[in-house]
């Protein structure tokens, strides 16, 4: 479906993210090296963001269906500039209470559902503060960033869009492929269908579980009922691009590897600490090797957009109406398990990551969880629909995402950027974590529950803490076997 045309029905994910117990927000925070120009802005998201009909549209039910309906849009009353003070006693944590206090209260539903924040507050990484807040009915997250990456420009050539990393197939070289004669690769494809077939059933029955009974284990990260009402804290750290670079080269893996890596390291920190804190609460005196329990189920809920996400050149036509691009929520999910066994060898956690995003790529989960999800919409209505995936989410523990960003240095009409910072609220998790690259740096992004994880800096330092620990395990094997 073409997202430039005017009154079409919102997509099944856009109904399900209208309904009560599934009302998500996407937020993009921008930190940049200068004061924000407000006119300058106003003037660039007219020729740019508000070209894309689902800025200017607002949801309308007509009978049994809710469309988009394209409306009169006045900017004032979508960018705020709040009257603070440019220099309170603490910044950071002031624009952290500021983006807090959104999940208090909904967008107004007789307007687009969006709004940008520009806060000219000078933070320890930045001199002023953008922050996008849209309803996630008007597109799955990494289509929003991608959207919004591509109302910028390169820093160095002001006319240039953004460089977007892609995801590239590994073929198979010819001349492999006539190392393998035809019986030989035959076989590998039926085995690998077999595979494929098998991966599939399991996971799905192991959905089917998850919405039915099949829990995560209650820890000290796990929500409890009614988390999603809840408000939350935003908090972001940034580590070195080139660190995870370096792991990834060495460890002949790819950078989703290395982060879901590194987050299991981190939480794995974490919860050694947190039931180590438990233990002592408890008079335990007796020494262990590890605090936390064995045979934890802890598993992450991954939100995946089976239509193939428009790239930045797509997007950037599009707001230029020179083009056409595929646009709207389409999104399946699957559930990954976190193994959080405490590892002597750091490198483990990355070995293990590796193995399951290579069984679960060999899987179609999450094409069937939306051909579900789909079903139950059209026979039960959003209501239902959103009960049937809010269990699958809310019987699990995190929220995790990946998002490749810009290679080099990016300007927001003008205004150089220092930082990218994604998330999301409004689904039924006590933390959610998105990594985000930008130029030579990756984000780490957690939203949490502060009832549950009242110190999110603490579990930032555990994931900061990991990083390093993977590097010099990496960087002293590689000294050693050249050495050998």
């Amino acid at each position: 479906m073409a997202y430039s045309r005017d009154g079409e029905e919102l997509s099944p994910a856009g109904r399900l993210f209208h309904s009560p117990s599934f009302n998500c927000y996407v937020i993009a925070i921008l930190g940049c090296k200068t004061n924000m120009n407000v006119q300058v802005i106003k003037e660039g998201l007219c020729h740019t963001l508000l070209k894309h009909p689902r800025f200017t549209s607002i949801p309308v039910k007509k009978g049994r269906k809710t469309r988009w309906t394209k409306t009169t849009i006045d900017l004032d009353n979508h960018i705020i500039v709040p009257q603070i003070d440019s220099k309170p006693d603490h910044p950071d944590r002031f624009v952290e209470d500021y983006i807090s206090n959104f999940t208090k209260t909904p967008l107004d539903i007789s307007k687009p559902l969006w709004e940008l924040h520009l806060l000219n507050i000078k933070t320890s990484t930045a001199e002023s503060v953008g922050i996008f807040r849209i309803h996630h009915s008007l597109g799955d997250g990494t289509s929003l960033i991608s959207l919004l990456i591509a109302c910028t420009r390169k820093t160095s050539d002001p006319n240039a869009l953004p460089t977007v990393p892609t995801t590239n197939k590994k073929n198979v070289s010819v001349s492999n492929a006539h190392k393998c004669s035809t019986l030989v690769s035959f076989w590998m494809s039926v085995l690998s269908g077999f595979s494929l077939i098998w991966n599939t059933i399991v996971d799905v029955l192991f959905l089917v579980l998850t919405i039915l009974f099949l829990k995560d284990t209650h820890t000290p990260l796990k929500g409890s009922h009614g988390v999603e009402l809840n408000t939350k804290k935003f908090v972001h750290r940034t580590v070195s691009m080139d660190d995870i670079k370096l792991v990834k080269t060495e460890m002949k893996t790819t950078i989703n590897d290395v982060v879901l890596g590194l987050a299991q390291a981190g939480i794995t920190r974490y919860l050694d600490r947190e039931y180590g804190v438990e233990h002592k609460n408890d008079n335990t005196t007796t020494r262990r090797k590890s605090n936390i329990p064995n045979n934890i189920r802890l598993r992450a809920s991954i939100l995946i957009n089976i239509r193939p996400s428009p790239g930045i050149q797509d997007l950037a036509d599009m707001m230029a109406e020179k083009g056409k691009a595929k646009w709207g929520n389409k999104m399946g999910y699957v559930t990954c398990p976190f193994n959080t066994t405490l590892q002597e060898d750091p490198l483990e956690y990355v070995r293990q990551a590796k193995a399951t995003i290579d069984r679960k790529k060999h899987s179609l989960e999450a094409i069937c969880s939306y051909a579900c999800a789909k079903l139950a919409l059209n026979l039960f209505g959003a209501k239902v629909a959103g009960a049937i995936t809010r269990r699958v989410l809310v019987h699990t523990t995190i929220a995790f995402s990946n998002v490749a960003g810009p290679v080099e240095e990016i300007s927001f009409y003008g205004h150089p950027v220092a930082y990218i910072v994604p998330s999301v609220y409004g689904h039924p998790h006590a933390l959610t974590i998105h990594f985000q690259s930008y130029a030579n740096q990756m984000t780490i992004s957690l939203a949490v529950d502060p009832t549950i994880i009242p110190n999110p800096y603490l579990l930032c330092d555990d994931l900061e803490e990991s990083l390093k620990l993977i590097c010099d395990n990496v960087v002293k094997k590689k000294h050693i076997a050249e050495i050998i």
